[in-house]
């Protein structure tokens, strides 16, 4: 490296000496007793500095014999770096058992990071079931988080270390758990983690403990359930788990269904869907005049008769203000007063990318209900499809008595009981009939068949 050519001879005669400095100070290091100390001011904080960052770098890159030579001088191993780390820190993390030991007679195992987070809870980072065992045994505290709120236990949840996980279960606190604002179930949700949220549940967590409101406002949707989780990863397998184990999925502000049916895997809606979740839902920005579940599944079949089958409310679908009258107010002129409004079904079924499968989906719906009326607006699009003589057919003549008992049944069962499918059990009537009630016959996804006609 050239030399400033700013520099006076005095500050390269001062450089020299600081020089002669660090040397001496290196040298006596690793001399008991030995202290030459020409400029007392600054050697000790060189030394000092000097020696942090080799101990630093001997833990790093697992240097064990420079760790051994430099195990005299404490005071390298009590001061902290940037970020708040002791030494004891890096080897935890590092996870090399020979250093921690070593590092051991002189460490406090109870410091923190500038983060708060403790030498356990970086530990966690890497898993490894003997050093945290070692930290434990040493005196570690599972129960103080991270500035965030996050525990040691959240740490292995997330990043799915079974056997540390096993460790932590027992000597983390339930108190300490509620005061983080989160449950270990929702970092093993989120991290994709199905063993760990089998483990974690059969230690007696609660499936519905819910985020609290400050945890919650990091997350744009404003989660809470560890369910959600799951279902916004696309985990089949844990949000079975978690559904198996209890979890409502009615509790988030933007439900579990909903967000199921927006990646539109069957298997996802067909869980939640066993378990209750409300296919009746109105999404919180939603400008429709029925469920907002439709939706997502206009052009799969599978999905819409998924929706059908457990209770979605069909009759608001032909719920139309305007019957066969204009849907074109008197004075309209282009605009309307209301920002948002009530958008009906003929309205949105009828625009020009969703006009050629509006009779296919009308035919399906016809299922499901008895005699409806179609607007003017529906019917003017129906009539342009070939399914419309079919549709006419069935409008035209009356309905069979099985068709409308099982109609007036599911009625009197009401949608609650229709999304819970465990109420059934209860009912003494023949399996043939209850799969009649349920439509088994248009479940196309229990059967593992495609949708399409009979």
């Amino acid at each position: 490296m050239e030399m400033d050519s700013d520099l006076t001879g005095s500050d390269i005669d001062e450089d020299v000496a600081l020089q002669f400095v660090i040397e001496q100070s290196l040298l006596d290091c690793d001399k008991p007793g030995g202290h030459v100390d020409p400029l007392p001011e600054v050697n000790s904080r060189i030394s000092a500095n000097t020696e942090k960052d080799k101990v630093f770098t001997a833990v790093r890159t697992g240097e064990e014999g420079a760790l051994r030579r430099l195990v005299t001088c404490r005071q390298a191993f009590e001061e902290a770096d940037s970020r708040g780390w002791v030494p004891l820190h890096e080897a935890a993390v590092q996870g090399n058992m020979t250093i921690l030991e070593m590092i051991f007679a002189g460490a406090d195992v109870e410091s923190q990071a500038l983060d708060s987070a403790t030498i356990l809870f970086e530990a966690s980072a890497s898993g490894n079931p003997a050093v945290i065992s070692l930290l434990l045994e040493h005196g570690a505290d599972p129960n103080i988080p991270k500035h965030t709120g996050h525990l040691p236990i959240h740490r292995v949840a997330h990043r799915g270390h079974l056997q540390a996980l096993e460790i932590l279960i027992p000597v983390t606190t339930w108190e300490a758990v509620e005061d983080s604002g989160m449950s270990p179930l929702h970092s093993a949700a989120a991290g994709g983690h199905p063993e760990c949220l089998e483990l974690l549940l059969n230690a007696g967590y609660d499936t519905n403990f819910m985020l609290e409101p400050w945890v919650r406002r990091n997350y744009h949707d404003q989660r809470k359930s560890a369910l959600f989780f799951a279902v916004s990863n696309g985990d089949v397998r844990s949000a079975r788990l978690l559904l198996e184990a209890g979890a409502m999925p009615n509790q988030d502000p933007i439900k579990c269904l909903q967000v199921a049916l927006r990646l539109g895997d069957p298997r996802l809606v067909h869980a939640l869907l066993r378990y209750g979740a409300n296919v009746n839902y109105y999404c919180r920005v939603n400008t429709t005049h029925f469920p907002s579940a439709l939706h997502h599944a206009l052009k799969d079949e599978v999905l819409l008769r998924m929706l059908l089958n457990y209770g979605y409310d069909l009759r608001r679908c032909f719920d139309c203000p305007y019957g066969e009258g204009s849907h074109v107010p008197s004075g309209y002129e282009g605009w309307t007063e209301s920002v948002i409004k009530d958008t009906m079904f003929c309205e949105v079924i009828t625009v020009s990318w969703l006009r050629d499968i509006s009779a296919h989906l009308v035919r399906i719906m016809l299922d499901y209900v008895d005699h409806v009326t179609f607007c003017s607006k529906l019917k003017a699009a129906l009539m342009e499809q070939e399914e419309w003589p079919d549709i006419c057919r069935i409008q035209e003549n009356a309905r069979s008595l099985q068709h409308l008992c099982r109609l007036k049944i599911r009625h009197c069962l009401g949608r609650l009981r229709l999304r819970a499918p465990v109420f059934m059990s209860f009912l003494t009537l023949p399996d043939r009939l209850k799969d009649y009630i349920l439509y088994r016959e248009y479940d196309f996804y229990s059967q593992g068949r495609p949708a399409g006609p009979q």
